[in-house]
């Protein structure tokens, strides 16, 4: 097993494209860390420093404690998956699993015996005498699983395996891997851009965006309690409602965001309400989940919106609801770009300052320029159309074009700094 840690990890390609803005982040033993990301975020750029296969223009890679900056690949006893599993088109699927125990010189009656026993484990025991060219998508990927596992390293690196295969497989084969990796209680890092896999695969989830950590923790910590406004909408099977609301406190009575045409209340008794009043006259962004809304009978009271039912969406195993508001929604607050950053001072100029205190910190300095839609004469910017997205189950209540109260859970909803970072205290 080995610990992994990256202290202030970053990389610059030639030209200044900054991939990777000082990543600390550490994969502890027989953990599975898995790195997600929308595509071009850095994930696969940090797993290939990891690996050796891309130099670190800065900061220090640790691995079972030792510096690795500089060890050369083969050195490093890291196994790695790839997306289309790599395997060599000219041997066998028994050669192709062998092939690692051969070149270490291993004995050939144990190679033979792991080879068979994890062919079994990995149901392709039929296919051991047949190419890579003659197997489907989903046995390749077994295969290229099984050569990276059968030497048995230290650190397991997979980069979106299963993200060529269909949903079925995917399913199958996630399973797979979190059985066996878990059994041979090695350290893995997976690198994935969908959410259900991180969700359903992780002990712990690393979420980044244009090379910046955004959020890291276990799956019900950074699904239930995210640190950003970017880590709450990409972990939405639904679009995550964002709208813009303004903090007042009327007399002293209540918390009120108001968004305009409606008004929700909070009381003094939330635990969020003294960090939310800090905020009064200002405008933030309110996050709501579609399942955190729900029709309102008539003749009930409580937190609601109120509008017009634009659309219905059958999804199979439930309904979605479109509800025009009237409420000004806002898009997910972003890093700077950083290829912008690189072109302004490079990955330790003054523009690379460390996006780490604007996650956990509501409180940007003046001289800072604070990431995501900037304030514009009426408040918060990149306002588009406020379609409400309501979850209504197997039956829906609603039609289009009718009336429509949508009762809010507050307790659920996500209240975010116009930067994206989290208002209420993050979790400890």
């Amino acid at each position: 097993m080995s610990q992994v840690v990256l202290d202030n990890v970053t990389k610059v390609y030639p030209g200044g494209f900054l991939a990777v803005d000082r990543m600390n982040l550490r994969a502890e033993d027989g953990e599975l860390l898995v790195l997600l990301g929308p595509s071009g975020c850095g994930k696969s750029t940090l797993l290939r420093m990891i690996a050796g296969l891309e130099d670190i223009t800065d900061g220090d890679l640790w691995l079972g404690g030792k510096i690795a900056n500089h060890l050369a690949p083969r050195d490093r006893d890291v196994a790695m998956v790839f997306q289309n599993g790599a395997l060599y088109p000219h041997r066998t699927v028994r050669g192709n699993l062998s092939f690692p125990l051969e070149i270490a010189k291993a004995d050939p009656q144990m190679v033979r015996d792991r080879v068979v026993e994890l062919s079994k484990a990995l149901h392709i025991d039929e296919t051991l005498d047949r190419r890579p060219g003659t197997l489907s998508g989903g046995q390749r990927q077994r295969v290229a699983m099984g050569r990276a596992i059968v030497r048995q390293p230290s650190l397991f690196l997979m980069d979106e395996p299963l993200s060529n295969l269909d949903a079925g497989m995917r399913t199958e084969l996630r399973m797979e891997i979190s059985s066996l990796v878990r059994a041979l209680g090695v350290t893995t890092i997976y690198v994935t851009h969908d959410q259900i896999e991180a969700l359903t695969l992780a002990d712990r989830i690393a979420i980044m965006n244009r090379g910046v950590l955004q959020d890291i923790g276990t799956p019900a910590q950074v699904y239930n309690d995210p640190a950003t406004a970017f880590t709450a909408a990409f972990l939405s099977s639904q679009q995550l409602n964002l709208l813009a609301a303004t903090v007042r406190t009327p007399q002293n009575q209540f918390i009120m965001l108001d968004f305009g045409t409606h008004q929700i209340t909070m009381p003094w008794t939330d635990p969020r309400a003294y960090a939310v009043s800090q905020h009064t006259g200002s405008q933030i962004i309110v996050g709501i989940r579609p399942d955190a809304l729900a029709p309102m009978p008539e003749g009930m009271e409580g937190p609601m919106f109120m509008g017009r039912v634009r659309t219905l969406e059958y999804h199979g195993h439930e309904w979605l609801a479109y509800v025009e508001c009237g409420i000004p929604a806002v898009a997910v607050p972003e890093p700077p770009d950083p290829r912008f950053r690189a072109a302004n001072g490079g990955a330790n100029g003054s523009k690379t300052r460390s996006m780490m205190r604007r996650l956990f910190n509501s409180d940007i300095e003046a001289d800072e320029t604070p990431s995501g839609p900037q304030p514009g004469p009426n408040g918060l910017g990149s306002h588009r159309r406020a379609d409400l997205i309501v979850r209504l189950g197997a039956r829906p209540s609603w039609r289009a074009g009718e009336h429509a109260r949508v009762a809010v859970d507050v307790s659920r909803l996500m209240l975010f700094t116009h930067t994206g970072a989290r208002i209420d205290p993050p979790r400890r």
